[in-house]
C-alpha cells in the first residue's frame, strides 16, 4: 500500500490538482480554440489550393506544388519559430497565438491540398467530360461532380491529419503559448510534483477522444472503414 500511496501522491496529488486546475482549464480553452481555428483555416486553404491547381495552369500549379512540398518537408516547430522570432526582424511581429495559428494552418493546408488533389486525380476523366457535355460550366462541374467525390475519397487521411496537426498546438509552448502542455510544465516546476502533467494528459483525452469518435462516425456514415 505504501507504493500505491506514493504513486497517488506523485501523480494524482489532490492538493496540487486543486491549486493548478484553473491553469489547465485555461490551457484547454487555448488548445481547443486554436485547434478549431487551425482546422477551419487549413482545410479551407487546402481546398482552395486544390481547386486552383485543378485549373492546370503552370503559373498557378508550380507555386502551389513548391508551397506544399516545403510545408510538408519542414517540421511544424521550425515554422513556428520562424514566424515568431524571424519575421519580427523584417517588421512582421506577431503574438504566440498568431504565429502558432498561421504555422499550423499552412502545414494542414499543404496536407489537405495533397489529399484532395489525390482524390481529384483518382476520379475517371470521363466524369468531368460527361458533366461538361451536359452544359455545366467548369466551376459547376468541379463543385457539383468532382469535389464531392474527391473530398469523400480524401476524408480518411484528412481526419487523421487534422487531429495530428491540432495536437501540434502543444508546439506553441516554445513561443510561450499558454496552452495545456506549457501551463502543465510551469505548474509542475512550481509545485515540484508531476500531477499537473497527469491533468494535462486527461485534458488532451477530454478534447481529442470526442474528435476522434466524431471523425470515425463521419467516415462510417460515408461508408469508409476506419
Amino acid at each position: 500500500m505504501d507504493g500505491l500511496n506514493r504513486f497517488l501522491q506523485t501523480f494524482f496529488n489532490l492538493d496540487v490538482a486543486a491549486r493548478y486546475w484553473p491553469d489547465i482549464l485555461y490551457g484547454m480553452g487555448i488548445t481547443a480554440g486554436l485547434g478549431v481555428a487551425v482546422s477551419i483555416t487549413g482545410l479551407s486553404l487546402g481546398l482552395a489550393l486544390a481547386i486552383i491547381r485543378s485549373m492546370q495552369y503552370n503559373w498557378f500549379s508550380l507555386p502551389i506544388v513548391i508551397f506544399v512540398d516545403i510545408m510538408r518537408a519542414l517540421p511544424p516547430l521550425v515554422i513556428i519559430i520562424i514566424f515568431f522570432f524571424a519575421f519580427p526582424l523584417i517588421g512582421l511581429e506577431m503574438s504566440a497565438i498568431t504565429a502558432t495559428w498561421l504555422s499550423l494552418s499552412m502545414v494542414l493546408a499543404a496536407y489537405a491540398e495533397e489529399s484532395i488533389w489525390g482524390g481529384i486525380l483518382s476520379l475517371p476523366r470521363g466524369q468531368s467530360e460527361a458533366a461538361r457535355s451536359t452544359g455545366l460550366s467548369w466551376w459547376q462541374t468541379m463543385t457539383a461532380v468532382i469535389l464531392p467525390q474527391a473530398v469523400r475519397i480524401a476524408l480518411p487521411p484528412l481526419t487523421n491529419r487534422v487531429i495530428a496537426v491540432s495536437k501540434n498546438v502543444a508546439l506553441g509552448s516554445v513561443v510561450a503559448l499558454s496552452e495545456i502542455l506549457n501551463n502543465a510544465q510551469s505548474a509542475t516546476s512550481n509545485s515540484g510534483n508531476p500531477t499537473p502533467l497527469t491533468m494535462a494528459a486527461l485534458a488532451y483525452l477530454a478534447i481529442f477522444i470526442p474528435v476522434m469518435l466524431g471523425a470515425r462516425r463521419l467516415e462510417k456514415r460515408l461508408h469508409w472503414r476506419v
